[in-house]
């Protein structure tokens, strides 16, 4: 009977120290923090109507930028990545550019607003861009949580113990982690109210 107990134990432990309970804990971490990503870009997503709105009114020549950010805000609102594609670097570097061209297009609309002081010393306009230097902020630590996640599992599935049961029992295969795909496209854009007082 207790040698029956002691293997039952055994075995129990065993596979514990499988990844049985670790690997999809770790998994439904990253889910969440791409998660988190995923509605801080949404954010952003929803503040741009309101800045371009805002700006429109002001800066009725400069319409081709006011274009460019509405298509670029399309385009990276229409590209979802779930919980099944984080392993799929394709997919992850599609959106990772689509963010990247927004943001893009972003930074051109605030380059040309210098040149209108009657548009930067609007309320509506400078409540909107604390906003959405908020936002890029949150992204910024959304995407940190989301790598450390991602590092997390990651290392989980390769390393022993939990690599048996990350292979055996789920077939898990490495998150993809977040990538800029233009360099400083990871920046938050550079505000500059100039002089306002």
């Amino acid at each position: 009977m207790k040698y029956r107990a002691g293997i039952v134990l055994a075995a129990a432990m065993t596979v514990s120290a499988c990844g049985i309970n670790s690997v999809p804990t770790a998994e439904e971490n990253v889910n969440a923090r791409w998660a988190d990503v995923q509605a801080d870009y949404q954010r952003r997503a929803n503040l741009i109507p309101n800045l371009v709105n805002t700006v429109k009114a002001s800066v009725a020549a400069e319409d081709k930028i006011l274009t460019d950010v509405v298509n670029a805000r399309a385009k990276a609102t229409a590209i979802q990545v779930n919980a099944e594609d984080l392993s799929d670097p394709a997919k992850m570097q599609q959106f990772a550019a689509a963010q990247g061209q927004l943001g893009g297009t972003l930074s051109r609309l605030l380059a040309t607003v210098e040149a209108y002081p009657e548009v930067k010393s609007q309320t509506n306009f400078t409540t909107l861009m604390s906003q959405l230097e908020g936002t890029e902020n949150r992204i910024t630590i959304a995407i940190r949580d989301y790598n450390g996640a991602v590092q997390e599992y990651n290392t989980r599935i390769r390393t022993f113990p939990d690599a048996v049961g990350a292979k055996i029992f789920y077939g898990a295969k490495p998150k993809v982690p977040y990538q800029a795909t233009t360099p400083g496209a990871e920046n938050a854009p550079t505000v500059d109210f100039g002089n306002l007082s």
